[in-house]
């Protein structure tokens, strides 16, 4: 069996994306309905940093088709703390502004660490303990991603299938200290791809984007799949979620 893949960027304003991945004359109000039906997912980053009015969660819903399916990047002020289990108030600030407005659209929620931030057994289940498997009848999946080495090890890949979190892949050519973990710890793949380049037209070369396409099928035979070509050279980024999705055909 090969389960759903998704594949996508992270958020859909960006202005260097007109005229090469939006058509001139599109207007910003229409970027999100014309990224809907080229990309099949997006991953929501702008909630790193701030909240939404529920109004505009509402608003992306009802401009994307069925089948659309997007990712939320969890609030800093849940993951950017030295005492992870004290992010109690701030996730209930995050998951209450509206996402589930998003009903099946709404994909795993994306919990991203600091680089400094190391592997703490007591610390990690006790931030697993708070994350919610539902909220207002809408199903809430989570991915971890962080980004230290103290984090291969045995220890978390069983914590995090004991939760059912997945453990983000995240691979980025300018950060080879970061550690990349392809370990099967929920029932679903969450990807972040950080290595496209601007001298290629879609973002890699064409054995590159070969080799992502075998490895995102690969993921698909053990689960659902969100992957995300994300920084790197942002502005081929849609290209090359383009040049994936029609590999995967």
């Amino acid at each position: 069996m090969t389960y759903p893949i998704h594949i996508g960027v992270g958020g859909w304003t960006y202005e260097p994306w007109r005229g090469v991945f939006y058509p001139e004359g599109l207007t910003q109000k229409r970027e999100l309905e014309f990224a809907s039906r080229r990309l099949t997912s997006i991953e929501i980053n702008g909630t790193y940093y701030s909240t939404f009015k529920p109004d505009s969660w509402l608003k992306w819903r009802d401009e994307t088709p069925d089948g659309f399916v997007f990712s939320v990047k969890a609030s800093r002020y849940c993951t950017n703390r030295k005492v992870l289990s004290d992010m109690g108030e701030s996730m209930d600030r995050f998951l209450g502004q509206g996402l589930t407005a998003l009903g099946d659209r709404l994909g795993p929620i994306n919990w991203q660490f600091m680089a400094t931030k190391k592997f703490d057994p007591v610390d990690f289940d006790g931030f697993l303990k708070l994350l919610p498997a539902e909220r207002e009848g809408v199903r809430l999946r989570h991915a971890l991603e962080v980004r230290h080495g103290s984090f291969e090890t045995p220890q978390f890949y069983e914590l995090a299938a004991r939760y059912g979190c997945a453990i983000v892949y995240a691979e980025d050519d300018e950060a080879p200290e970061w550690p990349r973990i392809d370990q099967p710890t929920a029932d679903f793949t969450y990807a972040r791809l950080m290595s496209s380049r601007e001298d290629e037209s879609t973002g890699m070369k064409t054995d590159e984007l070969d080799a992502v396409a075998a490895r995102t099928r690969g993921w698909a035979d053990r689960g659902e799949v969100f992957a995300y070509f994300i920084a790197g050279a942002k502005v081929r980024n849609p290209a090359a979620a383009e040049a994936l999705i029609a590999r995967l055909r």
